[in-house]
């Protein structure tokens, strides 16, 4: 190769990459216009809500780039169609994409696959040159993880906590077929909670079970923790109005926050006699704020189009 040809090579590759940077800020400002997603999916943050099980070695695969979503270590540094948002992304990608305009065959990314999607390991400005420049397919070393909960391309993490919630709900009232519970009262938006609510309920029954000598069912456990445990502490929620003051959350979500506050409680003073009325106050005080800016911020991310 001249030195005329290797000289345009480098100022294809600075406009390259210049475009793809000013492509990542428009469609930054558009998504923000329209209330869309404008990051990469993290990783971690994902797999901490999903918490796959367990993970199979597939091997070297060609994959879909319009199927990567996610990064594990850099999401902060490209757009959620993965353009580099940061000049200091600059020399790498342009090397990378010199490599690719000159036709040189790059080692595979590496990528985790969850739901049907791919999240980086290794290979962040190879996937952002490859978008870039429209390539439809990529080699990838891959390794897959299992998911029940469906991905899809430009979710949010709050879309994302959605569907795990919808899930667990559904997990619960499919393994336990809850009947003898009003399930329509007893709703959560945080996931985890359906799992930490059966949790409670199996404590309960362990101490009811103390005073027995037959073992009661999970039914009656559950019927005696509504009218005893749920259903006196969303008495106390009603009575503080609890729920004006932390618009978006249920009478469930709050009764959640009360019972970890008052465990927290009782460990912190070594105080067995802190009541479930002094765990409330201790909500309601950690809360304390102008309503009306909180309705606010809660209604407008109401509106906001995942």
């Amino acid at each position: 190769m001249t030195n005329w040809e290797m000289e345009k090579m480098e100022v294809n590759a600075g406009d390259d990459f210049s475009r793809a940077k000013t492509r990542a800020r428009f469609q930054s400002l558009l998504n923000t216009l329209t209330w869309k997603n404008t990051d990469l999916l993290s990783f971690y943050e994902v797999t901490s809500i999903i918490k796959p099980k367990s993970e199979t070695y597939k091997g070297m695969q060609t994959i879909p780039v319009n199927k990567i979503i996610g990064s594990e270590g850099r999401y902060h540094d490209f757009s959620s169609a993965f353009l580099p948002k940061r000049e200091m992304l600059r020399s790498r990608w342009e090397s990378v994409d010199r490599a690719v305009l000159n036709d040189v065959v790059l080692p595979p990314i590496s990528v985790f696959s969850l739901g049907g999607y791919y999240f980086v390991r290794d290979g962040n400005h190879r996937v952002s040159v490859a978008k870039a420049q429209g390539v439809e397919f990529i080699d990838a070393e891959v390794v897959e993880l299992d998911s029940q909960i469906p991905l899809e391309e430009g979710m949010t993490m709050r879309t994302l906590k959605r569907r795990v919630v919808t899930y667990e709900r559904n997990a619960f009232i499919q393994q336990y077929k809850p009947s003898y519970l009003p399930m329509g009262e007893i709703v959560f938006t945080s996931p985890g909670a359906y799992p930490e609510m059966v949790n409670h309920i199996l404590v309960h029954k362990y101490f009811i079970n103390q005073g027995i000598k037959e073992e009661i069912p999970f039914e009656q456990a559950a019927v005696s923790w509504y009218r005893n445990v749920y259903s006196p502490i969303v008495k106390v929620i009603r009575e503080e109005h609890l729920l004006f003051q932390f618009p978006g959350s249920t009478e469930g979500d709050m009764y959640l926050w009360i019972v970890r506050t008052w465990d927290e409680m009782k460990r912190e003073h070594k105080d067995e006699s802190v009541s479930i009325a002094d765990a409330a106050k201790e909500v309601k005080k950690r809360g304390k704020g102008f309503p009306v800016i909180k309705y606010l911020k809660y209604f407008l991310s109401k509106l906001r189009k995942d």
